[in-house]
């Protein structure tokens, strides 16, 4: 019980990370991964104000999501639009994605140190008893808040102005632009969700465990494996892959050594781009943002 609890916290923050990405991917028709970068970057923001600057965490939690919103949007306004004006190849994207990854990994490291950070203050609380098995309240934070903002992200997309004209732009860019939507903008919008949800997740575990500046690289690459398992787009894939491969990771260590749990996960990642490369929910069009 105590293995899958643990599963849970984890494949329900690589939903919230996996979700972001899945949107932005879905819009943009890119592997967008700075995304990683905009998940750190809520953690260490959250670091500063909280421990450094010892104002209240709720004030860190906040500022930290909006500094990883503005960092997505900011990401998409100097770097992406104008290679996306000048038709940039999806290589030289992906390229110029890796790129900014490394340059905002390694400003973290300059401003804060390569040396492991502790984002909650005080003494650890215990955790409390649940079916034999014990959860901090954080992550029963983690467990009820993540649902919740994926079924708010999946309401806003589904029936708010907004969800509609950007599934209309990722479904066909040239035809929503014809017909007056102003792309750009749904785009910029939709770096800044992407990029928040990232960051909410990236305080939320900065709180669970420690921050670093490679944080979000990990991140990044469950939270890539579980919106191609779930179905690139598909809100209620991105939740079931992400508990699935929180779930095979933490109870492969059981019996396997720890450095295998990754390898277990992309194991999973080739089954499913054999048998079902659509993923578990998804379409073989996957172009589509609600799955």
């Amino acid at each position: 019980m105590q293995l899958i609890l643990n599963g849970m916290v984890s494949g329900l923050s690589y939903a919230l990370v996996a979700l972001g990405f899945s949107l932005i991917f879905a819009t943009t028709r890119f592997f967008h991964f700075s995304h990683g970068a905009a998940y750190a970057t809520g953690a260490y923001v959250g670091y500063a104000v909280i421990v450094l600057s010892g104002f209240n965490p709720w004030l860190g939690f906040l500022l930290g999501i909006v500094a990883a919103g503005v960092l997505g949007a900011l990401m998409e306004l100097s770097v992406y639009r104008p290679l996306r004006r000048s038709r940039a190849s999806s290589l030289v994207m992906l390229i110029s994605s890796i790129g900014m990854y490394v340059v905002f990994q390694n400003l973290i490291s300059l401003i804060f140190g390569d040396s492991t950070k502790v984002l909650r203050r005080g003494a650890t609380q215990a955790g409390l008893h649940f079916l034999g098995a014990r959860i901090t309240p954080i992550q029963l934070a983690i467990v009820t808040m993540s649902p919740m903002l994926c079924a708010a992200v999946w309401m806003v997309l589904k029936f708010s102005r907004f969800g509609k004209l950007q599934r209309a732009v990722a479904n066909d860019r040239e035809l929503a632009t014809v017909v007056g939507i102003n792309t750009e903008r749904t785009i910029l919008l939709t770096f800044m969700l992407g990029s928040m949800l990232a960051g909410i997740a990236g305080i939320l575990i900065g709180y669970d465990s420690d921050l670093t500046p490679s944080m979000g690289f990990r991140a990044l690459l469950m939270a890539v494996v579980a919106s191609i398992i779930g179905g690139v787009g598909s809100i209620p894939g991105a939740v079931v892959s992400g508990l699935l491969l929180g779930i095979v990771q933490n109870c492969a260590a059981w019996t396997l050594p720890t450095q295998w749990q990754d390898s277990i996960v992309f194991l999973i990642l080739i089954i499913f781009l054999i048998f079902r490369p659509q993923g578990l929910l998804g379409k073989q069009d996957t172009s589509a943002i609600i799955g």
